[in-house]
C-alpha cells in the first residue's frame, strides 16, 4: 500500500478541499509549508461571522485585525459574512473603525460580501466596499436611516447580485439610480420586507427598464406587488429569467393572469427554479394551481419550491402549518396538482420542497418514483407516517438532502392517501416525539438507500455518512451513521422565516 507521504503533491489540494471546518483547515496550515501554501488559502476564501458564535465581538476584533495587518491572508477572501457586527464598534474610539476600514479595502479580491446585521452598516464601510474592484455581489440591511448615506450605493458600478433586506423608502430609490448607471449588469436580485409598502407595482416598473439581463427575481413580503410589476420584469429580462420566487405578495396577486400573459410565450422558457406561496384564505385554490401550471407549462423546471401563509395579509406571520384536513377538496386538489407537477417536469426535478403544508403519503411516493433525477426533499409530514416514507425515499436513486418538517400539535383525520388509517377522523393529540432522536434518525436513514448525504427533522440536521469497516477475512463492509453537520452553510430551510 503506498503511503501518504509518497503520494503526488498535486493531489494535496484536491484532499484538502474535502474539509470544511475552518479549524480543521487551520491544523492542516499548520503541517508544514507546503500544507500551509495549499490549506491557507482554503482557509480564508470564506470568512462568516454569525450572530450564534461565541464571544462575538472578541471575534469580530481578531478577524479586522488580521485583515487589516496581513495582506498576505486578507488577498484570498473571497467570500465574506458579516451576520453578526457589535454596533458598538462603529461608534468607539481610537483605531478600531479604521482597521474595519482597512481589513476590508486589504480584501482586494472580494467577490461577494454580506452586511446583514441593522445598524452597523456604515456609509464608511460601503465606501471601502465599493472600491473593491473585484466585488460583484453584495447582500446587505436596507434600513438606512441615522446609519449610512443611500447615495453609497450608486457607487456600486459592476455587481451582478444584489439582495436588499428591509430596505427603506431611500434605498429603494437610489437603487433605482443605481439601476439606471449599472442595472445592465445585474443578474440576480433579491429584495425581502417584511410587510413594508416600499416596493410595489410602480416601483418594480421603474426598475424593470434597466434590468435588461436580469436572470435570477425575488420578493419576499411586498403586500403591495402584483402581477402588473411582476410582468414588466419578466418582458425586460432579455436573457430569459432562470429563477423567479413570488413569496408573501399581495393577496389581490393574479396568477391566472399572470399565466394569461407569459405561460404560453418563450419568456419563461429558460426557468429553472420558481417559489411560491398559497395563502390560506385562498378562496380559488383549483384555479390558482391550474395557473401555476399553465404559467410554467414552457419552463424547463429543476427547482419548485412552495410555501403555505398563515393567512392572506403577507404580514402575519405564523409557526402554525396549514391543517391538513381543512377540507377533503383541498387536499384533494393539492394531491392533482401534486401529480399533473410530476407529470410536466418530473423526468427534470431535482428539488421538490414543500413547506407548512403536509403533503399525503401517495402523493410523496409518486414524487419519488417519477423524479428520477430528485436530489433534494423538504416537506411536512405527520410523525405517525414516518416510519412508512423510507419505502418512498429509496426510490429516488439520486436522493441526497431530506428534511422533515412536522408540527407539535397536529390534527390526525382520515387521510385518503392513507387507506387503511386506524385514527378517528378529527381525533387532536399532541405527538409524543416532538423531535427525533438520533436512533430513530439513523434507524430511518438506514431504510433509505445509498445516497442520503444529509437528513433533518424540524430543527435538527445531520449529515449522513459511512463507517468502514475490514472483517478479519478480508471483506470489506460500510454500515450508515449519523454525523454532526459540518458545513458553512446554513441549511436553507433556516435562512429565512417566511411571512
Amino acid at each position: 500500500m503506498v503511503d501518504f507521504l509518497d503520494l503526488p503533491i498535486d493531489l494535496l489540494p484536491c484532499i484538502l478541499s474535502f474539509i470544511v471546518k475552518s479549524n480543521h483547515l487551520a491544523a492542516a496550515a499548520r503541517v508544514d509549508k507546503t500544507w500551509n501554501a495549499f490549506a491557507t488559502p482554503l482557509l480564508y476564501e470564506r470568512v462568516s461571522i454569525y450572530s450564534w458564535h461565541k464571544e462575538g465581538k472578541v471575534k469580530v476584533l481578531q478577524l479586522f485585525s488580521t485583515l487589516g495587518n496581513h495582506l498576505h491572508l486578507a488577498k484570498h477572501v473571497r467570500r465574506l459574512e458579516i451576520r453578526d457586527f457589535p454596533k458598538a464598534i462603529l461608534n468607539s474610539e481610537g483605531d478600531i473603525p479604521e482597521l474595519v476600514l482597512r481589513g476590508l479595502k486589504n480584501c482586494r479580491n472580494l467577490h461577494s460580501c454580506t452586511w446583514t446585521r441593522d445598524g452597523s452598516l456604515s456609509s464608511e464601510i460601503l465606501g471601502a466596499l465599493s472600491s473593491i474592484s473585484e466585488l460583484r455581489e453584495l447582500e446587505f440591511n436596507g434600513h438606512s436611516q441615522g446609519q449610512y448615506d443611500p447615495r453609497m450605493l450608486c457607487q456600486f458600478k459592476a455587481l451582478s447580485k444584489i439582495s436588499v433586506i428591509m430596505p427603506s423608502a431611500a434605498v429603494i430609490s437610489h437603487l433605482l439610480s443605481m439601476f439606471e448607471v449599472s442595472g445592465c449588469h445585474l443578474r440576480h436580485l433579491t429584495m425581502i420586507c417584511k410587510s413594508s409598502p416600499v416596493i410595489n407595482d410602480g416601483v418594480l416598473e421603474s426598475m424593470a427598464s434597466s434590468l435588461t439581463n436580469l436572470e435570477q427575481f425575488y420578493v419576499t413580503g411586498c403586500p403591495k406587488v402584483t402581477e402588473r410589476g411582476v410582468s414588466a420584469i419578466i418582458s425586460s429580462s432579455q436573457p430569459g429569467l432562470r429563477a423567479l420566487g413570488l413569496e408573501s405578495v399581495s393577496p389581490r396577486f393574479n396568477m391566472s393572469t399572470l399565466a394569461h400573459q407569459w405561460g404560453n410565450t418563450d419568456a419563461l422558457n429558460k426557468l429553472r427554479s420558481i417559489t411560491l406561496t398559497i395563502s390560506r384564505s385562498l378562496a380559488d385554490v383549483e384555479g390558482w394551481t391550474k395557473a401555476v401550471l399553465n404559467l410554467l407549462s414552457s419552463s424547463p423546471l429543476e427547482r419548485f419550491q412552495i410555501y403555505a401563509t398563515s393567512s392572506s395579509s403577507a404580514g402575519a406571520a405564523s409557526d402554525a402549518v396549514v391543517p391538513h384536513r381543512a377540507s377533503g377538496s383541498l387536499d384533494s386538489t393539492m394531491s392533482t396538482f401534486w401529480a399533473n407537477l410530476v407529470t410536466a417536469h418530473g423526468h427534470r426535478l431535482r428539488r421538490f420542497s414543500v413547506h407548512r403544508m403536509p403533503i399525503g403519503l401517495a402523493s410523496i411516493h409518486e414524487i419519488c418514483s417519477r423524479c428520477p433525477n430528485l436530489e433534494e426533499l423538504f416537506l411536512v409530514a405527520e410523525p405517525r407516517s414516518l416510519d412508512a416514507l423510507p419505502n418512498s425515499f429509496s426510490r429516488a436513486p439520486k436522493l441526497r438532502t431530506i428534511h422533515i418538517n412536522y408540527p407539535l400539535e397536529i390534527r390526525s383525520t382520515t387521510d385518503s392517501d392513507d387507506e387503511g388509517d386506524e385514527d378517528a377522523a378529527g381525533a387532536e393529540h399532541e405527538d409524543p416525539r416532538p423531535v427525533l432522536s438520533p436512533s430513530e434518525a439513523l434507524a430511518l436513514m438506514k431504510r433509505c438507500g445509498t445516497s442520503i448525504t444529509q437528513f433533518g427533522c424540524n430543527t435538527k440536521v445531520w449529515q449522513v455518512g459511512r463507517a468502514i469497516s475490514v472483517e478479519e477475512d478480508g471483506a470489506v463492509t460500510s454500515d450508515v451513521v449519523l454525523l454532526p453537520y459540518e458545513s458553512p452553510d446554513i441549511p436553507e430551510q433556516f435562512l429565512v422565516v417566511r411571512t
